[in-house]
């Protein structure tokens, strides 16, 4: 148990330390804003560049990777869309908006820390993989749901996706490998420092964040869509990833424990940007981060990490 902790605290009591920083008014709200911008557009995305410049790929697509994930990310989210329905008589729209809160992951803030920190390195790839096409997906699923197929939801969403800064510094990272180029000394220094910066600035704006949206919502709901979030959408990637597909160890920690993590920050934008469901988005965010600090002790006790 000890190993767990180990793991866990050091995340989430940065988390925390934000919460704190936000509740003294210490920091504020445009400081976390700064803060997620910075990583977002600079510290993830070479910290993606440093790691996949010097790891491991795969010969080939892990074509049972993407499906055990991606598979337990549909169940989910059309069984959250059911269940709100019927049971808290949301509306279509926003029984998408609780489907997409328990399908979607907070990889950048919560979910990038806790998986180097439970893997390390050998974790990476798969993680960097996984996170390259976790938001193209989901944010393209969301917003057929809301719009239907058509040519004019393609034009609006696809610039988006791939002028996106993480999925920059996965391309970048891949084809400076393939390049053959070696950085410079002081580049290198560069790339490194802010790398290392970019786990720390990520959990204490999420703490922040935490602090400025709060609990708005019904808390019944949140509950429902945080057992959704950090219990079954987990279970279901573990089924997939251990029980039906073939992969290596690490890759099916991985997947599950990235399915593991609370609700992810681009639930509560898209609900924003269509003006339905907010307080959903937004009291999903803040259950979610609150109770995955024990239900991520359980899933690396169940998966058998250790630091």
């Amino acid at each position: 148990m000890n190993d767990l902790v180990q793991i866990v605290l050091p995340v989430f009591g940065l988390i925390l330390l934000g919460y704190g920083a936000g509740l003294l008014r210490l920091l504020s709200q445009q400081t976390a804003v700064g803060m997620s911008d910075y990583v977002f557009t600079i510290g993830y995305p070479l910290l993606i560049f440093k790691t996949l410049n010097s790891a491991i790929l795969p010969q080939s697509q892990p074509w049972g990777y993407w499906l055990s994930y991606f598979g337990g990310v549909a169940l989910v989210w059309l069984i959250g869309m059911a269940i709100t329905w019927k049971s808290f008589g949301l509306n279509y729209r926003q029984s998408v908006i609780a489907g997409f809160s328990a399908g979607q992951s907070n990889t950048v803030l919560v979910g990038i820390p806790l998986l180097l920190k439970a893997y390390g390195d050998p974790g990476a790839v798969p993680l960097f993989l996984l996170l390259a096409v976790h938001l193209p997906v989901t944010m393209t699923c969301a917003t057929v749901l809301f719009e239907g197929l058509s040519l004019k939801t393609a034009r609006n969403l696809l610039p988006k996706l791939f002028l996106h800064p993480i999925l920059f510094g996965l391309f970048a990272g891949v084809l400076f490998r393939m390049s053959g180029l070696v950085l410079p000394l002081a580049a290198h220094s560069i790339v490194d420092s802010i790398a290392a910066s970019a786990l720390p600035c990520a959990l204490i704006a999420m703490g922040l964040s935490l602090h400025h949206h709060g609990m708005k919502g019904n808390f019944s709901l949140s509950v429902t869509i945080a057992l959704l979030k950090l219990m079954l959408h987990p279970a279901l990637v573990y089924g997939l990833a251990f029980k039906v597909f073939t992969m290596p160890p690490v890759w099916s920690g991985v997947a599950v424990l990235f399915a593991a993590s609370p609700t992810g920050v681009n639930c509560y934008l898209f609900a924003a940007k269509y003006r339905t469901g907010e307080k959903i988005a937004s009291s999903a965010i803040a259950v979610t981060t609150a109770f995955s600090v024990l239900t991520t002790v359980f899933w690396l006790w169940w998966l058998g990490v250790k630091s």
